[in-house]
């Protein structure tokens, strides 16, 4: 009894380190920078990815900074990116996403936070306690991987939505231009073969 309520609490804690991934879609104006932070303890693991899913060049500004200001991490001018930490301080971490470089667009930002406190030391752990926490895990890539693919799946959308309309409107101003040429051709060539009368 007492071994199944012990993996009665494992598992709770895997749910619960599931729950604590936050998937946020921020939007960035030009010359702006947002920052986030995270209370963590020695020995907790951290991950940060993000991907810019629309504006301008799709690339912004990446960095992030321990408890005492420290940069631990730094990404300029990148579409997408990952780190993963383990905290060595404890105290507030902070990261920042910035559009500072950009003068006039406007960027879409998803990022996912996510990490995993450990409150017992692994050592003590039952085989089936590990196998729960490396399938917790294994589900969190899971979900990484398909928020991912949403991500680019959007963007791939909205760069063929946008060809589609260029596309649309050139062959318009195309069609606009034969039109306006043939009636040019047209009465060029009728006013050729007009009669003229000396008077």
């Amino acid at each position: 009894m007492a071994m199944v309520l012990k993996l009665f609490w494992v598992a709770l804690l895997a749910a619960l380190a599931l729950l604590q991934t936050a998937a946020h879609t921020i939007d960035l104006a030009a010359h702006e920078e947002r920052c986030f932070f995270e209370d963590m303890h020695v020995g907790d693991e951290m991950t940060l990815t993000f991907q810019v899913g629309g504006g301008g060049h799709l690339d912004i500004d990446t960095r992030l900074t321990d408890p005492d200001g420290q940069l631990l991490y730094q990404l300029l001018r990148h579409d997408t990116g990952t780190y993963e930490f383990v905290a060595e301080k404890d105290g507030r971490y902070t990261y920042c996403f910035g559009n500072n470089f950009s003068t006039v667009s406007h960027k879409t930002v998803s990022f996912n936070v996510h990490g995993v406190l450990y409150l017992a030391d692994d050592e003590g752990l039952m085989p089936a306690e590990h196998e729960l926490r490396e399938l917790a895990a294994n589900i969190q890539l899971f979900k990484d991987e398909q928020e991912y693919l949403v991500m680019r799946e959007r963007i791939h959308r909205n760069t063929a939505e946008s060809t589609n309309t260029r596309v649309k409107w050139w062959s318009v101003l195309q069609t606009v231009l034969v039109v306006l040429v043939c009636a040019f051709q047209v009465y060029f060539v009728k006013r050729q073969f007009e009669v003229r009368r000396a008077v």
